[in-house]
């Protein structure tokens, strides 16, 4: 039998079955260490830098352990990419096939109910304001999914040629947990959920997201039960996203949107015969209670502009008491209609009720001790939220009472040699680590710029200045930039600013964040090859482009949160009320992390090369500095452009001749 050196070395089955396979013993080191840690059942967390291949170096001994495990990934793209390539890939390889199962949330699935219902009621289609064309569009893209229903077995939407999450018939002929009519539905035997849900309990290997994975591991809900209670090892790769999220998973948020669907789905159980005064009466005072709140919202945001996140402390008396007044009268519907046992119906709509009510009851009654309320306003609605302080213990809670592995890896969980800040957010503060450099040649392949001169971040003009500094460098390497801004504001400014500058003919073409979906601005950006692309925070992360598509990455500033936010400030708050320190804490760590990601965008093989450019002059002026920098690889350092230009040009010698 093979050991983990064969298996991961020269001649062994991986190089044989994989083309391109690098043998590197970084890779072995951490599939001997997952190894251990599924054996042992024990909680790890491995920071494996870009270009170990930390896939392989989990899922080798994952399927060798005979474990039943659940791997779950921050992106669609990597549980894709898992379920089709790589462990059939890896099994095959190890004479190791695995039964694996894909498990999406619920809003991926074709209902086949909603789909029977949108196609007796047709005129459903036209949206409100919509032209008849569109209509019609929708009508025929309903057929196409008619069709397709007949013959898919996964009833995975992406499945539909044409049909983007984002089209108004995704949500349709999808169920929401709102809307799903469960064990009543008369469609429960061919469910897609259903099924697929049986599948992943009969797998081997469950491959989920972790939305998916946190809504069963905070909730136990989305139709799914207790996913974890069968599996003996979860694997959560990207983990450098779970402490964000499973915060807001602890949390609540209602909006006003999810009320106006269930005063809207509510009314046909107005033509019933039992009890319709008292559900008119009770669905009357939820509208009237809606109003009231609604009122409240322009003197708890002072008066200013309705169009962002905005502040809720304790001084907004008037609007808690108008949340906990709405969540009286959802009470009232809830009861009401869950009178109708016999109605499937009706009861899915008195637990929606049910559940958004003790929501707002929630929120209302927050000890600010205890976390952070917002409410968001637009033209579309509002939505009040809270957002936890501490999620620590509850989460460690969660992961003690299940007694398998735990294994988080990501290319980013470290600051220097300390995961403290990683694991003190879930509670994990006792388990092991390890920290694996990537095996690429940082400062051979890569140099980092920290432009001299420029002005503060909170200067008017700094922009302008970033955007003075890129321009050469972007010349010196003939394009394959990205300039990475930490707003949408300073995006736009930057993406007028370089339009003005190059005019008519811009010497590259210019790729904006916005104006284009963002795979197909990634995409159009590999191919083009010499471009330039602006984005803000979803470029930061998950964003691989290999090869000499990209050679410059320019970094507006330092990526702290906007202290202007709410819920940020509320977090500072209450650190510094607590005895904490909340720069060091939580500001400074955070941002450290945020930087890692982005500067990691670079270098993705051994045959990247490049510069990074961090504009920001705190990063030599203050003494924080050193920490960034200590986040980062061990790239070359230097305040001289011409040293950079250089750099460039000499990497990038076909730019440089079609720029002569």
């Amino acid at each position: 039998m093979l050991d983990l050196q064969d298996i991961f070395g020269h001649g062994g089955p991986l190089e044989r079955a994989l083309p391109g396979f690098r043998v590197r013993h970084e890779q072995r080191r951490m599939a001997e260490r997952v190894a251990a840690a599924l054996a042992d059942r024990e909680t790890f967390v491995v920071e494996a830098g870009t270009g170990t291949g930390k896939t392989f170096a989990y899922l080798v001994p994952a399927l060798l352990s005979g474990a039943r495990v659940l791997i779950s990934t921050g992106t669609r793209t990597l549980q894709d990419q898992l379920y089709s390539k790589d462990v059939p890939l890896v099994g095959a390889a190890l004479g190791r096939p695995a039964r694996v199962a894909l498990l999406k949330g619920r809003a991926n699935y074709l209902c086949r109910h909603r789909l029977s219902l949108a196609a007796d009621a047709p005129e459903q289609l036209a949206m409100e304001g919509a032209p008849a064309p569109r209509a019609r569009g929708h009508g025929a893209l309903l057929t196409r999914i008619a069709r397709w229903a007949q013959v898919t077995t996964s009833g995975d939407l992406a499945e539909v040629r044409g049909l983007s999450d984002s089209h108004p018939l995704w949500s349709q002929v999808t169920a929401t947990r709102e809307v799903c009519l469960g064990a009543r539905c008369p469609e429960i035997s061919r469910c897609h959920v259903a099924l697929a849900r049986r599948a992943a309990l009969e797998a081997d290997v469950v491959i989920v997201n972790h939305h998916l994975l946190l809504a069963d591991l905070a909730l136990k809900e989305d139709g799914f039960g207790d996913l974890l209670g069968s599996a003996d090892a979860v694997i959560l790769d990207e983990a450098h996203q779970i402490p964000d999220l499973a915060t807001q998973f602890f949390g609540a948020s209602v909006g006003s949107r999810q009320i106006e669907n269930l005063l809207k789905d509510a009314q046909p159980q107005l033509r019933c015969a039992a009890d319709v005064a008292a559900l008119a009466e009770a669905l009357a005072a939820v509208e009237e209670s809606l109003r009231t709140l609604r009122a409240a919202l322009p003197a708890a945001s002072g008066g200013g502009m309705l169009a962002t996140r905005l502040a809720w402390g304790e001084r907004d008396t008037g609007l808690a008491r108008a949340a906990q007044d709405l969540s009286r009268a959802l009470t009232g519907v809830g009861e009401t209609l869950g009178a109708r046992a016999d109605d499937a119906v009706a009861a899915q709509l008195g637990g929606r009720a049910d559940e958004i009510a003790a929501g707002l009851e929630r929120i209302a009654a927050l000890d600010e001790l205890d976390g952070a309320r917002a409410l968001e306003v637009n033209a579309r609605g509002f939505t009040l939220s809270l957002m936890p302080f501490d999620i620590s213990g509850r989460f460690r809670a969660l992961i003690e009472a299940r007694r398998g592995a735990w294994i988080f890896t990501s290319a980013t969980l470290s600051l220097g040699e300390e995961f403290g800040h990683f694991t003190g957010r879930l509670g994990i503060g006792s388990c092991a680590t390890l920290r694996i450099d990537s095996p690429f040649d940082h400062e051979r392949q890569s140099v980092l710029y920290l432009p001299p001169a420029m002005p503060q971040p909170s200067a008017p003009g700094y922009v302008g200045a970033v955007i003075d500094t890129a321009l050469p460098l972007i010349e010196a390497a003939g394009g394959g930039a990205f300039v990475l801004f930490t707003s949408h504001r300073a995006l736009a400014q930057g993406a007028g600013l370089l339009r003005a500058r190059w005019g008519e003919a811009p010497p590259h073409r210019l790729f904006v964040q916005g104006e284009a979906p963002r795979e197909r601005l990634l995409q159009e950006f590999r191919d083009d090859g010499n471009g330039v692309l602006l984005g803000t925070a979803s470029f930061w992360e998950g964003v691989d482009v290999k090869g000499e598509a990209l050679r410059l990455v320019v970094i507006e500033k330092l990526p702290f949160a906007s202290p202007d936010d709410p819920l940020v400030r509320a977090r500072i708050a209450h650190l510094n009320a607590t005895g904490g320190n909340a720069f060091r804490d939580y500001q400074l760590p955070e941002a450290a992390l945020a930087l890692k990601q982005g500067v990691g965008r670079l270098i993705r093989s051994e045959d990247d090369y490049g510069a990074v450019v961090i504009c920001d002059p705190r990063m030599t002026a203050k003494s924080y500095g050193r920490a960034f920098l200590a986040a980062l690889p061990p790239m070359t350092v230097t305040q001289e452009e011409d040293e950079v230009r250089r750099f460039l040009r000499r990497l990038a010698p076909r730019a440089a001749v079609s720029l002569a």
